[in-house]
């Protein structure tokens, strides 16, 4: 338990989006109406749903899968958690991985859910443990490439699109890993260059 990421500024960004996340499930059908990425809707100008249907679950196992995922990633790579730049990163996987649907995936009308962000989280954590020479990077990044990447060729398969009731927008999972990679390049160069001054 001790070994867990426990200090404030680890843990708040992650503990804000997930309640946030809790509260508007409870607001449902209204949060999906007013909130979620709809293609039709950010068009007529309603630009704030590229970011806030990632906030958005179909159903009570849809959310717990992915306030689940939101923990373990926390206490994997929670060490490596300041406020502002988590604030940042997840503020900037959900637009690019909007926009990324938007321009590249115009066949996805409307999308709620945080496992594409989730998956740059994980890419940006993996960043992380190898900016640190740590062996678990590399092996986390090959598992990252093979779960994508099957998708990518074969689907998501049927049992996640029947436990959540709709189904899996994996190209969400690409690009959040796409910008997730850079997104954690990025950070590295940051923190190389605040270090050395």
């Amino acid at each position: 338990m001790s070994n867990l990421p426990l200090k404030f500024g680890q843990y708040i960004v992650p503990l804000l989006i997930v309640c946030t996340s809790i509260v508007l499930y409870f607001m449902e059908p209204y949060s999906s109406q007013y909130l979620e990425y709809n293609v039709p809707a950010i068009q007529l100008g309603e630009h704030y749903r590229l970011l806030s249907g990632h906030l958005l679950h179909t159903n009570l196992i849809h959310l717990l899968f992915n306030v689940l995922g939101f923990i373990l990633l926390w206490a994997l790579h929670g060490d490596d958690y300041r406020p502002l730049e988590c604030s940042l990163l997840f503020i900037g996987l959900c637009l690019c991985v909007s926009l990324m649907m938007y321009f590249l995936s115009s066949e996805l009308t409307s999308y709620v859910g945080l496992s594409g962000v989730l998956h740059g989280i994980f890419a940006w954590g993996i960043v992380q443990d190898i900016r640190k020479k740590m062996l678990s990077g590399y092996l986390l990044l090959i598992g990252l490439v093979l779960k994508v990447g099957n998708e990518q060729l074969y689907g998501a398969g049927t049992l996640m699109p029947d436990l959540i009731g709709a189904s899996v927008a994996i190209q969400s999972h690409l690009y959040g890993a796409i910008m997730g990679v850079l997104f954690g390049i990025l950070s590295w160069i940051f923190r190389t260059k605040h270090t050395s001054t």
